[in-house]
Parts: structure tokens; sequence; C-alpha cells
């Protein structure tokens, strides 16, 4: 298959267009990260989020540009918003005559946030048990054994790719079975 190819198949919504250019991109995407994020897990989820992103988004890819182009300027926005999330934590503040502080901000969660999170927890567990099996497996693994990817490949015995993809699919499925609650 070639890359025009996939992206015209891709837009039209098949499966396998998507894994072709996932397997096609996906090093050069985290190669990408890794240099940037200098974070194997950070460059990880940037990658994954970037083809997330770009598989929404496909109808808008403009073949002007190269298809590697267009996942990288993605996968740059992104990782531009992650740094930005990190610098608003803290803030430098300053007084007229008193040395310049650091004021941390407090993002502990109160009583309330607790609560919250338990019945969110709740709720989405029982959202995954709408999964397939094969699904939750992979979620489960992936969030609450927070096991690698390698890891997963490993337990599961299935190449990388196929858990990134999986993994991919699953967050999507669960997505719209949330959006639908």
């Amino acid at each position: 298959m070639e890359i025009k190819e996939a992206i015209t198949k891709a837009k039209n919504k098949e499966q396998s267009a998507f894994k072709f250019l996932l397997d096609t991109y996906w090093n050069d995407v985290y190669a990408f990260q890794l240099k940037r994020t200098l974070n194997e897990n950070d460059a990880e989820d940037i990658t994954i989020q970037t083809f997330s992103k770009a598989f929404d988004k496909i109808d808008t890819y403009n073949e002007a540009f190269k298809f590697k182009t267009w996942l990288i300027t993605i996968s740059k926005n992104l990782h531009i918003d992650l740094v930005r999330k990190q610098k608003k934590s803290i803030k430098n503040t300053s007084k007229d005559d008193e040395e310049n502080y650091f004021e941390i901000v407090d993002d502990s969660p109160t009583p309330e946030d607790k609560i919250i999170t338990e019945q969110n927890l709740a709720n989405l567990l029982r959202d995954i048990k709408k999964l397939k099996p094969h699904y939750q497996e992979v979620i489960n693994l992936r969030y609450f054994q927070e096991l690698s990817y390698k890891d997963i490949s490993e337990e599961l015995k299935e190449p990388i790719n196929n858990v990134k993809v999986k993994l991919l699919r699953a967050k999507k499925l669960l997505a719209a079975i949330i959006v639908k609650a």
C-alpha cells in the first residue's frame, strides 16, 4: 500500500489504512518526541496522542504537504501544550523590596475531589466492562497495572505496534461509551 492510497482509505475510515500509517510513521514521530522530551514515557504518550489526533482529523489533511510533516507538526504542538501546562503549575512572583520567590500551586485533591474521583472511577470501571475482553485487558495492563508497551507486548504475546493500535482503539471505543452515558 502506498502512502496516498493509505490516506485515502483512512479518510474512508478503513482500519487497515490506519494501521499502515501508524506502522509507517510511528518511529519517526516517536524519535522526534524523544529528542524533545528526553523521556521515553512522555515521548510515547505524545506520540500516541499525535496519532489519535491525526486519525480523528484525517479529513483536514492537506495533500499539498507531506503526511510526515503534518504528523510532526501535530506532535510538536502537543508537546508545546504539555510544556505550557507544566509551566503553569509553578509561577514566579515578586514583591517590591522582597526577594523573588516561587509559589508552588497546590494541586493536592480536597476531600470533595477524592469523593468525586472515587465516583468517576466506579463509572469508568463500569464503562470499561462494556468493552470487549481484549480491550479491557489492554486498558487494565496499561493504566491500572501501569505496564510499559514492551511488557504488555510480552504479556499478550503480540507485537508492540499491535498493542499500541489496540490501546488506541480501546480508548476511542471507551470515549464513545463515556460520551453516550
